[in-house]
């Protein structure tokens, strides 16, 4: 019973809609007529509506009629979603999964594994975050998010369960009319001299940083709006291979060649799934770490 209805009596109201008589209705429910009748005729009077005009020789829904059997189906559609999502929780898959994202890692791997995880687990809501560099190591210590995809700078936390999904090579690179791009090879002497666009962490400015050279250093945490004053000149910075690709290969930016560069000496920045040591993955989200192990694999 919900209020003064019963989703059996929306059930009913949906079905003959589809039938188009209460025959039809009784026979797809497998009851008798009179039942179906009497079901319709309460839901009436109890509403205080008429949903059929049966002067006719078929039942023809009234306005009102047509109205609220579009909330019907609404009804039992969110009812369906509940009995599922009760379902699976009993199952030891979990209410909910809130997954965060840092702005460097490569996003096509995740999207063709999100789609999967949705066929997989259909009435699974699912929440996904974007995050500012470092943002998603916090939602995951505040308990926002269960399952993170990041980096972890200076290292993984002793608290954080981390597994490597993958290593990105973060290129040196500059607009083609940035005096830098004259320059066969670079020192770091060259780049003191010019601004460095560093990716920052908008919660701890001065907190621990990749591959920074030099005093200059505009901050964003905003990696498109970085590639913007990247493409216009404004300075030289580190930026995923993947990413800047497209415009070396067009020429909008140029690599730059760093003389004993201690970034690329340290090799590729890792990216890990990540999640809280005291709070263990439910199903869905092992589910998903171990699809996108299989995926990048």
């Amino acid at each position: 019973m919900i209020g003064n209805f019963t989703l059996d009596q929306l059930r009913v109201l949906t079905t003959i809609a589809d039938t188009g008589s209460f025959s039809a209705a009784g026979r797809r429910l497998g009851r008798a007529q009179s039942a179906i009748s009497q079901a319709v005729a309460t839901l009436e009077d109890v509403q205080g509506v008429v949903l059929f005009d049966r002067s006719g020789f078929r039942p023809v829904l009234t306005d009102v009629g047509r109205v609220l059997v579009a909330q019907a189906r609404s009804v039992l559609a969110s009812a369906a979603r509940f009995e599922a999502m009760a379902a699976s929780t009993r199952e030891g898959i979990e209410a909910e999964l809130a997954v965060a994202i840092d702005p460097l890692v490569p996003t096509a791997a995740f999207i063709d594994s999100l789609h999967a995880l949705r066929a997989a687990f259909p009435f699974l809501p699912v929440s996904f975050s974007t995050e500012g560099l470092g943002g998603a190591e916090r939602r995951l210590r505040r308990g926002d998010a269960a399952l993170a995809f990041c980096i972890l700078l200076p290292g993984v936390p002793d608290d954080v369960a981390a597994l490597p999904l993958l290593g990105i090579d973060l290129v040196p690179v500059v607009s083609p009319a940035h005096p830098l791009a004259a320059l066969d090879r670079v020192t770091a002497g060259d780049l003191d001299e010019h601004i460095q666009l560093v990716l920052s962490d908008p919660a701890a400015p001065d907190g621990p940083s990749y591959g920074i050279i030099g005093t200059r250093a505009w901050r964003f945490v905003d990696l498109a709006r970085r590639l913007d004053f990247l493409l216009a000149g404004l300075g030289w910075c580190r930026m995923p291979e993947h990413l800047v690709a497209p415009h070396l290969a067009d020429g909008r930016l140029v690599a730059l060649t760093i003389e004993n560069d201690p970034a690329r000496a340290s090799g590729p920045l890792m990216i890990y799934a990540a999640h809280m040591r005291n709070r263990a993955l439910g199903r869905a989200g092992a589910w998903l770490l171990r699809e996108l192990q299989a995926r990048l694999g």
